[in-house]
């Protein structure tokens, strides 16, 4: 009879344990792609706000909550498909569907690219850039985040000088000589950004809010 208790009380610890492991496993998925989800910067393109090799964590709970994004947050989002039409000014998408697409592309994020931008004009605003500067609505866009010597240009791309599409955003990286932005692929859907950059926590000399 000890030895039946023994091994029920046995079996019952290790799927109580294998439990708390799953369970564990489940919530952390979430909580990443819920709440907050901490990230290694591969990109230079918002140098020197935010350097290649930095670790920040992004706020995810901006798009679980629908906060609305304002000019100059720092965001993240999936990388467009194609680039947009000169008619409609918006980055192009692919479909995607099904239960594990959302698993391995949106959860678990091992099939697609996200960048780092940020926001420089909302739906409806006129963005023109011209003479290396920025302008809003015809009003010169103060950038202090920028470094002395930085010039905007078009980058190469055609989307510099239009409206804002309703439902996107335009935005752009700090390097601006070293940014694929949308300038070049055109105005970013608001479904399609992922969260703002909220803290940097590596290095930790440099730990603090990003801004």
């Amino acid at each position: 009879f000890r030895r039946v208790l023994f091994r029920s009380k046995l079996f019952c610890t290790i799927a109580l344990i294998s439990s708390l492991s799953e369970f564990k496993k489940v919530s952390g998925f979430l909580i990443k792609y819920f709440i907050f989800t901490p990230t290694l910067v591969q990109q230079r393109s918002m140098t020197p706000t935010i350097m290649d090799g930095e670790r920040v964590l992004i706020n995810r709970l901006a798009r679980t909550l629908s906060w609305p994004v304002y000019r100059g947050d720092i965001i993240t989002f999936e990388s467009p498909d194609a680039p947009a039409s000169t008619d409609d000014y918006k980055a192009n998408y692919n479909e995607h569907s099904g239960v594990m697409t959302f698993i391995f592309h949106d959860l678990l994020e091992l099939t697609k690219t996200s960048y780092i931008k940020r926001v420089i004009a909302k739906e409806g605003e006129h963005v023109k850039i011209e003479n290396g500067k920025v302008y809003i609505n015809g009003e010169l866009l103060e950038e202090d985040y920028l470094q002395d010597n930085v010039i905007t240009d078009d980058a190469g791309g055609p989307f510099v000088d239009i409206i804002v599409p309703e439902g996107t955003v335009f935005l752009m990286g700090d390097n601006r000589m070293q940014s694929t932005d949308c300038r070049r692929f055109g105005c970013i859907p608001l479904e399609k950004i992922e969260g703002k950059v909220w803290i940097r926590f590596w290095p930790l000399n440099l730990f603090g809010k990003v801004e």
